[in-house]
């Protein structure tokens, strides 16, 4: 965490414009010799001795420093998610406002920009909305130090009992959600990465391609009509995210349909829809334009039913502007996520868009990957531009991934309205 990250609580409770405090001393905390002991643990990250500790503290893990701050709400600062999760396990109130500045440890989570240690917030119960003394939201600090990671984490969040409701009978109907699929769907459509590949391999991860995709996208859309009929609470950013998963999960369903048929008929036996869709994703054309992506986005914001609501306007706006060149993704993306600053310093998979991937081409070392899966899926059109620094005789050679050998998808898109 930086110096510049450290010191934003105290900045920010500057600004309140409220004196009548200042010149107040709080009254002094007396800490047992154990409840220092675990600040301590948790200020060095001593976990296995923060567990120890734990495992023989028996009164409430509440208590909090001279700044009314709270072991959990540390442990978040730290952006320490073991720790968070060995408290919370212990009770932890997760909504504690006893710092002097009302911050709570989403609060501090976002600002540490540890999008695990929110999520773990959220989902013991944390309220995203709750603000702090200059009336500022946990996202909206997390934003104020660009940690946009943890942003779009608290921003994506969707509480469990709003899934819940489909997993139960409708009016002597089958319920549109079976149980086992609750945690697994309620993951899937908190995803922040809405980039298509990304979409198709969490269905795969989740276990999503077994079910009935046609009850999981009746219930996006049922989300999405929610969102938008709140009274005073009209969440058209999350209204639209889940039309557009369900839009896109329409698109793989019909691919995947498209592969059965032909592997029915024999015509292609060993094709993989998969690795077909990703390669349809990721086929550029001569100028390097994802045109598949940017006529499906577009397409997607046309069908999106509440024409009035602002977020539509303003994509319509972008997409149509002869003056903005940014691609679809990046539009609708920022729609969702937010705004970002200093794009160029970030990096992403080629494949499935995921931000910071660790792992490189082992051979040109100029991409990046979330992991040998995406690689393989971005091999087909990597490899007519990668190559390999010069090796000394005798060194191993690593054989490149097979190339796909399958027909390409023929079905026509619609024609888009143009701007």
């Amino acid at each position: 965490m930086s110096s510049e990250q450290s010191n934003t609580v105290q900045n920010a409770a500057k600004t309140t414009g409220d004196g009548n405090n200042a010149n107040i001393t709080p009254p002094k905390v007396v800490l047992t010799e154990d409840q220092q002991a675990i600040f301590d643990r948790i200020a060095k990250n001593e976990n296995s001795e923060l567990r120890l500790l734990l495992s023989q503290y028996k009164s409430s893990v509440d208590f909090v420093d001279e700044n009314g701050m709270t072991p959990l709400q540390h442990a978040a600062y730290k952006g320490n998610k073991e720790a968070v999760q060995l408290l919370l396990d212990q009770g932890a109130d997760v909504n504690s406002s006893k710092h002097e500045y009302n911050y709570t440890a989403l609060h501090f989570g976002a600002l540490s920009g540890n999008a695990e240690v929110c999520l773990k917030l959220l989902l013991a119960g944390a309220e995203p909305k709750a603000i702090n003394s200059v009336g500022r939201t946990p996202a909206q600090m997390g934003a104020f130090v660009a940690n946009h990671e943890a942003v779009g984490t608290i921003n994506n969040f969707v509480p469990l009992k709003d899934v819940e409701c489909y997993t139960v009978d409708r009016d002597q109907k089958e319920p549109l959600l079976p149980v086992v699929l609750l945690e697994p769907f309620h993951s899937f459509i908190m995803q922040v990465n809405i980039h298509p590949v990304r979409i198709l391999l969490n269905l795969q991860k989740y276990g999503l391609f077994a079910s009935d995709m046609k009850s999981l996208r009746a219930v996006l859309v049922d989300m999405m009509e929610r969102e938008m009929k709140r009274r005073g609470e009209v969440n058209e950013v999350m209204a639209f995210k889940y039309h557009y998963l369900g839009y896109v999960m329409g698109e793989i369903v019909k691919h995947r349909d498209y592969i059965n048929s032909r592997r029915d008929a024999q015509q292609d036996p060993k094709t993989d829809f998969v690795e077909l869709f990703a390669k349809r994703v990721l086929k550029p054309n001569k100028d390097g334009t994802l045109e598949y992506v940017e006529a499906l986005v577009r397409e997607c914001v046309r069908e999106f039913p509440f024409r009035d609501c602002t977020i539509f306007r303003q994509m319509v706006t972008q997409l149509t502007s002869k003056e903005n060149l940014a691609p679809a993704l990046d539009i609708i993306r920022a729609a969702i996520n937010g705004q970002r600053g200093f794009q160029d310093t970030i990096t992403f998979c080629s494949s499935c868009g995921e931000e910071k991937p660790d792992k490189k081409c082992s051979k040109c070392k100029e991409v990046q990957y979330c992991d040998r899966q995406c690689q393989r899926l971005h091999w087909f059109t990597h490899k007519k531009v990668c190559s390999r620094p010069s090796v000394a005789a005798g060194e191993g050679q690593h054989s490149a991934p097979k190339d796909i050998d399958s027909t390409e998808i023929s079905e026509q898109l619609q024609k888009l309205v143009a701007g």
